[in-house]
Parts: structure tokens; sequence; C-alpha cells
């Protein structure tokens, strides 16, 4: 797969693995993960004229306009490492952002993307996220129910291990960041599927089972 042109889209809500499999899709298909949101840090750190621009805003208390956005990850798939695409994290947001996108891959002779929505019921995700513990010394994460022995077994190489639940793991706030992913993302995905590039897949399994029908979902052949 990695001679070929690609952007992939994942969606998902928060709990179905995304993040590891953004990671193993770009080791295979050899494109970079971009995140919008480490995108926007290193503009407003390197001080460039949209860095200047964001951190204005940004100190207004306001959310970064389409459009500066949409600039930033129209510099970043014009660097040398995304002449063959990338992969998108946390772009698009909303539907003017898909399609700003459209418009941009066109005019970078990149292909319409390809969207991937990991699936994973509610109950399961609460179940995962709230079983979920992090050392807090060494960033090391846990999960009770699958690793119900990792926490004893935990070495922390600081040496000062503090295993923790964090508040955004609590049952009641995982539920109501679902339920604003859902809110939000909804129209994101009618129109996708609306443009036929809409693939949604089951985020339950193991973590080779979920990967195998992501790239089943990508070729257009297959799916």
């Amino acid at each position: 797969m990695s001679s070929s042109k690609y952007v992939l889209i994942l969606l998902g809500a928060v709990g179905v693995g995304k993040g590891t499999q953004a990671q193993r899709l770009a080791a295979e298909l050899k494109i970079p993960q971009i995140s919008t949101g480490d995108i926007l840090r290193a503009e407003v750190q390197a001080g460039s004229e949209l860095g200047l621009k964001a951190r204005e805003i940004m100190n207004r208390g306001e959310l970064v306009p389409d459009d500066i956005i949409v600039d930033m990850v129209r510099k970043r798939l014009l660097e040398p490492d995304a002449v063959r695409g990338a992969i998108l994290d946390g772009f698009p947001r909303t539907v003017p952002q898909a399609q700003a996108l459209d418009e941009l891959l066109k005019e970078l002779d990149l292909p319409p993307p390809r969207v991937i929505s990991i699936e994973v019921p509610r109950e399961a995700i609460v179940e995962r996220l709230s079983s979920r513990r992090v050392c807090v010394a060494c960033g090391a994460v846990f999960n009770l129910k699958s690793q119900p022995d990792a926490i004893e077994r935990h070495k922390c190489p600081k040496g000062q291990a503090q295993i923790i639940q964090r508040d955004d793991d609590l049952a009641e706030t995982v539920l109501q960041r679902l339920r604003v992913y859902e809110e939000k993302t909804a129209p994101l995905i009618t129109y996708y599927h609306r443009g036929g590039n809409l693939r949604q897949i089951s985020g339950v399994g193991t973590e080779n089972e979920v990967f195998a029908r992501i790239l089943i979902g990508m070729d257009p052949d297959l799916s």
C-alpha cells in the first residue's frame, strides 16, 4: 500500500483507539500523522504570521477561525514528508472545514479523503475508560479490566509511581464527552456518507483485528 497516495481521516469517539491505530497506519503507509492541535501549537511557538494571528485570537478567548486552520493544514501538507498524503487527526471538525479540505486536496493534487469511523458501543467505551488508570510519574497507562495485575507489576522508571484515575475517565464525564462528540460529529458523518467516502467499522476486538478492518475500509475495491 505504501506506493499510493492516501489522505485518511479517522473519526471516532474518545476511547475507541484512534491514536493507536493512527500510529500503526502512519508506519504502514509511510505518511505522517498530522494533528491540527500540534500544528497550532508549533505555529504559535515559532511566532509565524499564522501563529501570531492564532495567538491573538486565542488570547481573546475565541476559537481559531476555519480559514486560519485550513491555511495551517495547507502549509503542513506542503512539507516533503506529506507529498503522498497524511493521516489527519482532529481535522476536519465541522462540515465547512470538510468542504475546505476537499478543495485543498484538489489544489495539492491529493486524492479525496478516505474516512474511517471507528464504532464502539457507548457502554463498552464507558467500561474501557472508567477502568483506565495512569501513572502520573511516568505516564504509563493501565486498564483494570484487561490488565488486572499490571499496576502491581509496574516498575516506574522514575521510581515514584502514583497511580490515579483521571477526572476525565470518570463514568459521568465519559458520558458527557460522548454526548458532545455525537452532537458535533453527526453532521460530518452525514456529509462524508453522502459523498461515498465514509466507511464505518467496528472497533470491538483486538488491536490487530481493528487495524485489518481499517485497511480493508481504505481500499475502494474492497469496501
